[in-house]
């Protein structure tokens, strides 16, 4: 089968292009940027294709032949943007993509959302069905471009949308990067409780429910939260990052205010400069927003169980970070 995977230079999108590869599937990624060792891609066997999803002519070349899109592509914390730049390729990248699949008969179109569109859960778990708070521009682009794929369900071409939680494990420097490195100095302070909820969701697990929903008649037209077995206080998180290492960690507690204004105001003052700042709103928010999920329907439905727990997960990523050299910046 040939399939088209957006983002597929990302973490990811490039563990999901291994995983088709493996079981024999021919696969283009495209991308706007190259990624982590994009040149391994290659090794691979994939097709990798640098430019937009915005690109409609070429979307629709890379379109020739394809049967499965995942269209995991998507504008996030990018600096010195307008606003519009995430309607622009979040949304309207995603109508290219899903309009080219349909004028070249693809069979089957899967979708990767975000669990943010629920914002800040509060009265955890949600389901699919708890209300949308989406708290910035990715998370409200995300979620307003699922209704444009359920409309593309209608047709000969099925829609899935996913919308992971908090996905880690080997091949991501960013994500749970910042906690290991934080606990490998032996240090990490908590702002707040301590106590907010935070659902992780290791990747292989989600690649194997992409790897599901190919399948004809799995999940049409659903949306599907998916994540792992269980969610934890982030205090407790932690804790286990410490363990999965091997160190001792210190949690010194301090209120969240002070470092939420310090969030706001530095990112006013790196974003026109163009500077990544080192801390911003949507980052420091982790010590306060709830983040945890009922996955009852994607496991009655889709036949989705996590085999990897939390434990076996971030030893997984620790050993993968000390052999890639990220626990020594």
């Amino acid at each position: 089968m040939k399939v088209l995977v957006t983002g597929g230079t990302g973490f990811t999108g490039k563990a999901l292009v291994k995983r088709l590869l493996n079981a024999g599937h021919q696969v283009v990624a495209l991308d706007n940027k190259q990624g982590i060792k994009t040149d391994e891609l290659k090794q691979w066997g994939a097709q990798v294709e640098i430019g937009s999803v915005t690109d409609v002519g070429l979307v629709g070349r890379l379109m020739k032949g394809i049967e499965v899109v995942h269209h995991l592509a998507a504008a996030f914390r990018e600096l010195d943007v307008p606003n519009s730049y995430y309607e622009e390729v979040n949304i309207e990248g995603t109508r290219v993509v899903l309009e080219a699949a349909k004028n070249e008969g693809v069979k089957r179109f899967i979708y990767c959302s975000t669990c943010g569109v629920h914002g800040n859960v509060q009265d955890p778990p949600a389901n699919e069905d708890s209300p949308i708070a989406a708290a910035d521009y990715y998370q409200q682009t995300k979620y307003e471009a699922e209704p444009i794929v359920r409309r593309y369900s209608d047709g000969a071409m099925k829609t899935v949308i996913l919308r992971p939680a908090a996905i880690y494990g080997p091949g991501d420097p960013e994500r749970f990067g910042m906690i290991f490195r934080r606990v490998a100095k032996g240090l990490f302070p908590i702002f707040g409780s301590g106590k907010t909820l935070y659902h992780p969701l290791y990747i292989d697990s989600f690649i194997d429910v992409f790897m599901t929903v190919m399948a004809d008649g799995m999940g049409d037209g659903r949306v599907y939260l998916i994540a792992d077995e269980e969610y934890l206080e982030i205090e407790e998180l932690v804790k286990k990052v410490a363990v999965a290492l091997g160190v001792e960690v210190r949690l010194p507690h301090f209120p969240f205010l002070p470092l939420k204004l310090a969030a706001v105001t530095t990112e006013l003052v790196c974003k026109p400069i163009g500077v990544k700042p080192p801390i911003f709103p949507r980052r420091v928010d982790w010590y306060i927003q709830n983040r945890a999920f009922d996955i009852a329907r994607a496991k009655k439905e889709l036949n989705y169980h996590p085999t990897v727990g939390i434990d076996e997960g971030l030893r997984h990523t620790a050993d993968w970070y000390r052999a890639e050299g990220y626990l020594s910046s």
